[in-house]
Protein backbone atom coordinates (compact mmCIF):
# COMPACT_ATOMS: atom_id res chain seq x y z
CA UNK A 1 0.00 0.00 0.00
CA UNK A 2 1.35 3.62 -0.74
CA UNK A 3 1.34 5.43 2.08
CA UNK A 4 1.39 9.53 2.75
CA UNK A 5 2.83 10.68 6.41
CA UNK A 6 1.46 14.23 6.60
CA UNK A 7 3.36 16.91 9.09
CA UNK A 8 3.27 20.58 9.04
CA UNK A 9 6.99 21.36 9.73
CA UNK A 10 9.88 19.48 11.18
CA UNK A 11 10.20 21.48 13.75
CA UNK A 12 12.44 19.70 17.32
CA UNK A 13 9.58 18.07 19.05
CA UNK A 14 8.58 14.31 19.33
CA UNK A 15 5.91 14.29 16.99
CA UNK A 16 8.07 15.08 14.32
CA UNK A 17 10.42 12.90 15.51
CA UNK A 18 7.70 10.26 15.37
CA UNK A 19 6.35 11.07 11.55
CA UNK A 20 10.01 10.40 10.23
CA UNK A 21 10.10 6.85 12.44
CA UNK A 22 6.97 6.09 10.88
CA UNK A 23 7.67 6.76 7.49
CA UNK A 24 10.94 5.48 7.45
CA UNK A 25 9.23 2.40 9.20
CA UNK A 26 6.63 1.92 6.44
CA UNK A 27 9.13 2.22 3.56
CA UNK A 28 11.49 -0.59 5.39
CA UNK A 29 8.33 -2.79 5.29
CA UNK A 30 7.81 -2.91 1.49
CA UNK A 31 5.23 -0.01 1.02
CA UNK A 32 5.97 3.10 -0.77
CA UNK A 33 6.26 5.51 1.56
CA UNK A 34 6.42 9.67 1.39
CA UNK A 35 6.37 12.35 4.43
CA UNK A 36 4.76 15.35 3.14
CA UNK A 37 5.51 18.86 5.13
CA UNK A 38 3.58 22.24 4.81
CA UNK A 39 7.10 24.34 5.16
CA UNK A 40 10.40 22.75 4.54
CA UNK A 41 13.62 22.82 6.55
CA UNK A 42 13.30 22.89 10.07
CA UNK A 43 14.91 21.52 13.25
CA UNK A 44 14.86 18.08 12.09
CA UNK A 45 15.37 18.17 7.81
CA UNK A 46 19.02 16.69 8.61
CA UNK A 47 17.02 13.72 10.21
CA UNK A 48 15.84 12.81 6.43
CA UNK A 49 18.55 10.26 5.35
CA UNK A 50 16.40 7.59 3.77
CA UNK A 51 13.09 9.23 3.68
CA UNK A 52 11.35 10.13 0.71
CA UNK A 53 10.31 13.43 1.46
CA UNK A 54 8.51 16.27 -0.18
CA UNK A 55 7.42 20.46 1.00
CA UNK A 56 4.40 21.74 -0.28
CA UNK A 57 6.57 25.10 -0.27
CA UNK A 58 9.89 26.30 -1.59
CA UNK A 59 10.77 28.51 0.60
CA UNK A 60 9.41 29.01 4.61
CA UNK A 61 7.13 31.43 4.85
CA UNK A 62 6.99 30.66 8.80
CA UNK A 63 2.88 29.83 8.68
CA UNK A 64 1.93 26.82 11.06
CA UNK A 65 -1.43 26.39 9.48
CA UNK A 66 -0.83 27.86 5.64
CA UNK A 67 -0.63 24.20 3.38
CA UNK A 68 -1.08 25.41 -0.12
CA UNK A 69 -1.54 23.10 -2.87
CA UNK A 70 -2.20 19.95 -0.24
CA UNK A 71 -4.87 18.70 -2.29
CA UNK A 72 -3.06 19.05 -5.48
CA UNK A 73 -0.30 16.97 -3.75
CA UNK A 74 -2.05 14.29 -2.17
CA UNK A 75 -4.07 13.98 -5.64
CA UNK A 76 -0.39 13.74 -7.22
CA UNK A 77 1.09 10.90 -5.11
CA UNK A 78 -1.94 8.82 -4.81
CA UNK A 79 -1.83 6.94 -1.78
CA UNK A 80 -3.73 4.11 -0.09
CA UNK A 81 -3.32 5.60 3.04
CA UNK A 82 -3.26 9.40 4.33
CA UNK A 83 -1.72 9.34 8.16
CA UNK A 84 -1.67 13.17 9.75
CA UNK A 85 0.71 14.06 12.18
CA UNK A 86 0.14 17.08 15.19
CA UNK A 87 -2.47 19.36 15.34
CA UNK A 88 -1.92 21.20 12.03
CA UNK A 89 -1.68 18.41 9.66
CA UNK A 90 -4.67 17.02 11.80
CA UNK A 91 -7.19 19.87 10.63
CA UNK A 92 -6.74 19.19 7.37
CA UNK A 93 -7.30 15.89 7.58
CA UNK A 94 -11.32 15.94 7.63
CA UNK A 95 -10.65 18.06 4.25
CA UNK A 96 -8.46 15.56 2.62
CA UNK A 97 -10.64 12.75 3.79
CA UNK A 98 -13.94 14.53 1.88
CA UNK A 99 -12.08 15.18 -1.30
CA UNK A 100 -10.55 11.65 -1.64
CA UNK A 101 -12.99 9.53 -0.25
CA UNK A 102 -11.52 6.04 -1.74
CA UNK A 103 -8.47 7.11 0.59
CA UNK A 104 -8.05 6.03 3.86
CA UNK A 105 -7.13 8.71 6.08
CA UNK A 106 -6.24 8.26 9.61
CA UNK A 107 -6.20 11.49 11.98
CA UNK A 108 -3.96 11.40 15.30
CA UNK A 109 -4.48 12.32 18.39
CA UNK A 110 -1.14 13.03 20.03
CA UNK A 111 -1.08 16.08 22.42
CA UNK A 112 -2.86 17.69 25.49
CA UNK A 113 -3.35 21.03 23.79
CA UNK A 114 -6.46 22.44 23.07
CA UNK A 115 -8.37 21.17 20.60
CA UNK A 116 -9.04 23.90 17.17
CA UNK A 117 -12.41 23.47 15.73
CA UNK A 118 -10.63 22.00 12.82
CA UNK A 119 -9.20 19.44 14.50
CA UNK A 120 -12.47 18.04 16.67
CA UNK A 121 -14.33 18.18 12.99
CA UNK A 122 -11.02 16.14 11.40
CA UNK A 123 -11.43 13.30 14.38
CA UNK A 124 -15.39 13.26 13.03
CA UNK A 125 -15.03 12.88 9.65
CA UNK A 126 -11.45 10.90 9.19
CA UNK A 127 -12.22 7.05 8.95
CA UNK A 128 -10.05 5.94 11.85
CA UNK A 129 -8.22 7.83 14.32
CA UNK A 130 -4.71 6.55 16.23
CA UNK A 131 -4.78 8.12 20.05
CA UNK A 132 -0.95 7.72 21.98
CA UNK A 133 -2.32 7.03 24.97
CA UNK A 134 -5.42 5.41 26.67
CA UNK A 135 -5.60 8.92 28.36
CA UNK A 136 -5.70 10.66 24.75
CA UNK A 137 -8.70 8.33 23.70
CA UNK A 138 -11.06 8.75 26.42
CA UNK A 139 -10.62 12.30 25.90
CA UNK A 140 -11.59 11.88 22.32
CA UNK A 141 -14.87 9.85 23.69
CA UNK A 142 -15.74 12.54 25.92
CA UNK A 143 -15.42 15.45 24.12
CA UNK A 144 -16.10 14.36 21.06
CA UNK A 145 -18.27 11.62 21.56
CA UNK A 146 -16.17 9.59 19.27
CA UNK A 147 -17.27 5.69 19.10
CA UNK A 148 -14.73 3.78 21.08
CA UNK A 149 -14.29 1.37 18.17
CA UNK A 150 -13.28 4.70 15.52
CA UNK A 151 -10.40 5.12 18.17
CA UNK A 152 -6.92 2.70 18.71
CA UNK A 153 -4.10 3.30 21.01
CA UNK A 154 -0.91 2.75 19.76
CA UNK A 155 2.04 4.50 22.13
CA UNK A 156 4.66 6.75 20.98
CA UNK A 157 7.75 4.60 19.29
CA UNK A 158 10.95 4.70 20.93
CA UNK A 159 13.50 7.13 18.70
CA UNK A 160 16.75 6.12 20.61
CA UNK A 161 16.30 2.64 22.12
CA UNK A 162 19.20 2.45 24.55
CA UNK A 163 21.58 -0.65 24.56
CA UNK A 164 21.03 -4.03 26.58
CA UNK A 165 23.73 -2.75 28.99
CA UNK A 166 23.64 0.76 30.37
CA UNK A 167 27.06 2.07 30.84
CA UNK A 168 26.88 5.36 33.19
CA UNK A 169 28.15 8.44 31.19
CA UNK A 170 30.90 9.65 33.14
CA UNK A 171 33.24 11.98 30.94
CA UNK A 172 29.88 14.29 30.77
CA UNK A 173 29.22 14.40 34.01
CA UNK A 174 32.58 15.46 34.78
CA UNK A 175 32.48 17.96 31.37
CA UNK A 176 29.47 19.71 33.45
CA UNK A 177 31.02 19.83 37.03
CA UNK A 178 29.18 17.10 38.57
CA UNK A 179 30.98 14.83 40.86
CA UNK A 180 30.12 11.07 41.42
CA UNK A 181 28.21 11.85 44.20
CA UNK A 182 25.72 14.63 42.32
CA UNK A 183 22.59 14.17 41.63
CA UNK A 184 21.93 15.25 37.99
CA UNK A 185 17.93 16.14 37.18
CA UNK A 186 17.35 15.91 33.46
CA UNK A 187 14.47 17.42 31.47
CA UNK A 188 14.61 17.36 27.67
CA UNK A 189 11.36 19.44 26.09
CA UNK A 190 11.41 22.62 24.11
CA UNK A 191 10.89 25.27 26.01
CA UNK A 192 7.34 26.34 26.06
CA UNK A 193 4.90 27.72 28.63
CA UNK A 194 3.10 24.55 28.69
CA UNK A 195 6.17 22.57 29.29
CA UNK A 196 6.63 24.68 32.03
CA UNK A 197 10.43 24.77 32.86
CA UNK A 198 10.68 27.09 35.25
CA UNK A 199 8.46 25.56 37.38
CA UNK A 200 11.66 22.50 37.68
CA UNK A 201 13.62 25.18 38.55
CA UNK A 202 11.90 26.64 41.79
CA UNK A 203 11.61 22.85 42.60
CA UNK A 204 14.89 22.49 42.36
CA UNK A 205 15.97 25.34 44.04
CA UNK A 206 14.42 23.93 47.15
CA UNK A 207 15.94 20.95 47.56
CA UNK A 208 17.41 19.77 50.81
CA UNK A 209 21.00 21.81 51.53
CA UNK A 210 22.69 18.88 51.99
CA UNK A 211 21.86 17.24 48.44
CA UNK A 212 24.26 17.83 45.87
CA UNK A 213 22.45 18.18 42.72
CA UNK A 214 22.25 19.72 39.06
CA UNK A 215 19.77 20.17 36.56
CA UNK A 216 20.10 20.03 32.46
CA UNK A 217 18.09 21.23 30.34
CA UNK A 218 18.05 19.92 26.87
CA UNK A 219 16.02 21.86 24.10
CA UNK A 220 15.24 25.58 23.11
CA UNK A 221 12.17 27.97 22.31
CA UNK A 222 10.67 30.92 23.70
CA UNK A 223 10.48 30.45 27.02
CA UNK A 224 13.96 29.57 27.59
CA UNK A 225 15.24 33.21 28.15
CA UNK A 226 12.70 33.43 30.58
CA UNK A 227 13.69 30.16 32.57
CA UNK A 228 17.78 31.62 32.26
CA UNK A 229 16.56 35.43 33.84
CA UNK A 230 14.90 33.38 36.36
CA UNK A 231 17.84 31.14 37.12
CA UNK A 232 20.10 33.99 38.08
CA UNK A 233 17.44 35.49 39.52
CA UNK A 234 18.41 32.57 42.31
CA UNK A 235 21.56 32.17 41.99
CA UNK A 236 21.46 28.84 40.39
CA UNK A 237 23.80 29.37 37.72
CA UNK A 238 26.29 26.65 38.99
CA UNK A 239 23.62 24.05 39.15
CA UNK A 240 21.15 24.71 36.27
CA UNK A 241 22.16 23.81 32.73
CA UNK A 242 20.82 24.81 29.91
CA UNK A 243 22.53 22.55 26.90
CA UNK A 244 20.41 23.56 23.72
CA UNK A 245 18.56 21.69 21.57
CA UNK A 246 19.97 17.96 20.99
CA UNK A 247 20.18 15.85 17.92
CA UNK A 248 20.52 12.82 20.00
CA UNK A 249 19.86 13.13 23.54
CA UNK A 250 21.12 9.22 24.54
CA UNK A 251 24.32 10.58 26.05
CA UNK A 252 22.30 12.87 28.81
CA UNK A 253 20.13 10.22 29.38
CA UNK A 254 23.21 7.92 30.17
CA UNK A 255 24.96 10.80 32.18
CA UNK A 256 21.58 11.35 34.32
CA UNK A 257 19.85 9.96 37.49
CA UNK A 258 16.21 10.77 37.54
CA UNK A 259 13.83 12.39 34.33
CA UNK A 260 12.21 15.29 35.57
CA UNK A 261 9.05 16.69 34.03
CA UNK A 262 6.34 19.50 35.65
CA UNK A 263 4.80 19.86 31.64
CA UNK A 264 0.81 20.32 32.34
CA UNK A 265 0.08 19.63 28.90
CA UNK A 266 0.81 16.33 27.69
CA UNK A 267 -0.63 13.12 25.85
CA UNK A 268 2.30 10.43 25.92
CA UNK A 269 6.10 12.13 26.50
CA UNK A 270 8.57 10.86 24.69
CA UNK A 271 10.93 12.37 27.14
CA UNK A 272 9.65 10.32 29.35
CA UNK A 273 9.54 6.92 27.35
CA UNK A 274 13.15 8.01 26.25
CA UNK A 275 14.29 8.22 30.30
CA UNK A 276 12.39 4.67 31.13
CA UNK A 277 14.53 3.07 28.26
CA UNK A 278 17.77 4.43 29.73
CA UNK A 279 17.07 2.94 32.91
CA UNK A 280 16.14 6.75 34.76
CA UNK A 281 13.18 6.62 37.39
CA UNK A 282 10.61 9.57 36.52
CA UNK A 283 9.33 11.98 38.56
CA UNK A 284 6.67 14.15 37.17
CA UNK A 285 3.46 16.67 37.68
CA UNK A 286 0.29 14.51 36.60
CA UNK A 287 -1.00 15.20 33.10
CA UNK A 288 -2.60 13.13 30.36
CA UNK A 289 -1.01 10.54 29.60
CA UNK A 290 1.64 10.67 31.76
CA UNK A 291 1.22 7.60 33.78
CA UNK A 292 1.16 5.34 30.85
CA UNK A 293 4.79 6.24 30.08
CA UNK A 294 6.05 4.38 33.26
CA UNK A 295 5.39 1.67 36.08
CA UNK A 296 3.67 3.82 38.84
CA UNK A 297 4.94 3.84 41.76
CA UNK A 298 7.86 1.36 40.94
CA UNK A 299 9.91 3.41 37.94
CA UNK A 300 7.85 6.55 37.83
CA UNK A 301 6.07 8.88 40.13
CA UNK A 302 3.11 11.38 39.46
CA UNK A 303 2.81 14.35 41.46
CA UNK A 304 -0.44 16.27 41.67
CA UNK A 305 0.09 19.60 39.46
CA UNK A 306 1.90 22.44 42.08
CA UNK A 307 2.86 20.28 45.16
CA UNK A 308 6.40 21.20 44.76
CA UNK A 309 6.96 19.44 48.70
CA UNK A 310 5.83 16.24 47.32
CA UNK A 311 7.77 16.38 44.62
CA UNK A 312 11.19 17.51 46.05
CA UNK A 313 10.48 14.94 49.06
CA UNK A 314 10.14 12.28 46.08
CA UNK A 315 13.05 13.22 44.20
CA UNK A 316 15.00 13.09 47.71
CA UNK A 317 13.89 9.95 48.27
CA UNK A 318 15.13 8.60 45.42
CA UNK A 319 18.26 10.05 45.57
CA UNK A 320 19.20 8.40 49.10
CA UNK A 321 17.64 5.50 47.86
CA UNK A 322 20.27 1.99 48.68
CA UNK A 323 22.35 0.91 45.28
CA UNK A 324 20.40 -2.14 45.35
CA UNK A 325 16.85 -0.28 45.71
CA UNK A 326 18.12 1.63 42.15
CA UNK A 327 19.78 -1.02 40.43
CA UNK A 328 16.11 -2.91 40.72
CA UNK A 329 14.64 0.36 39.82
CA UNK A 330 16.88 1.32 36.44
CA UNK A 331 16.36 -2.50 35.25
CA UNK A 332 12.72 -2.81 35.39
CA UNK A 333 12.57 1.14 33.65
CA UNK A 334 14.58 -0.52 30.82
CA UNK A 335 12.75 -3.65 31.06
CA UNK A 336 8.99 -2.14 30.73
CA UNK A 337 9.96 0.63 28.29
CA UNK A 338 11.88 -1.64 25.12
CA UNK A 339 8.77 -3.91 25.47
CA UNK A 340 6.03 -0.90 25.78
CA UNK A 341 7.65 1.35 23.00
CA UNK A 342 9.38 -0.60 20.81
CA UNK A 343 9.43 1.03 17.31
CA UNK A 344 9.39 -2.26 15.00
CA UNK A 345 5.95 -3.56 16.76
CA UNK A 346 4.57 0.35 16.48
CA UNK A 347 5.23 0.34 13.10
CA UNK A 348 3.77 -2.99 12.76
CA UNK A 349 0.77 -2.23 14.63
CA UNK A 350 -0.42 0.89 11.86
CA UNK A 351 0.69 -1.60 9.06
CA UNK A 352 -2.05 -4.18 10.50
CA UNK A 353 -4.13 -1.50 11.43
CA UNK A 354 -4.43 0.38 7.60
CA UNK A 355 -4.90 -3.32 6.05
CA UNK A 356 -7.68 -4.28 8.52
CA UNK A 357 -9.46 -0.66 7.99
CA UNK A 358 -8.93 -0.80 4.01
CA UNK A 359 -10.25 -4.56 4.08
CA UNK A 360 -13.71 -3.28 5.92
CA UNK A 361 -13.86 -0.55 3.58
CA UNK A 362 -14.06 -2.94 0.43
Amino acid sequence: MKILVVQDHLRSGGTERQSILLTRAFAAAGHPATLLTFRPGGALAGELAGVTHRALTPFDLHLDWFAPGLRRAVAALAPDVVLCMGRMANCHAGFIQQRFRRVLVVGTMRTGKPLPFLFRRSMRLVRHVVANSHAAKQTLIKMLALPPGKITVIHNSLVFPAAATLERNETLRTKHGAGPGTLVLLCVAMFRTRKNQHELIEIAAGLPADLDWQLWFAGDGDTRSECERLVRARHLGQRVKFLGWQRDPEPLYLAADIAVHTSWSESLSNFIIEAQAHGLPAVVYDAQGISECFLPDETGFVIPPGDRTAFRATVSRLARAAPPERHTRSSRAHIFAAATFDSESHARAYLELFARLMGTAR
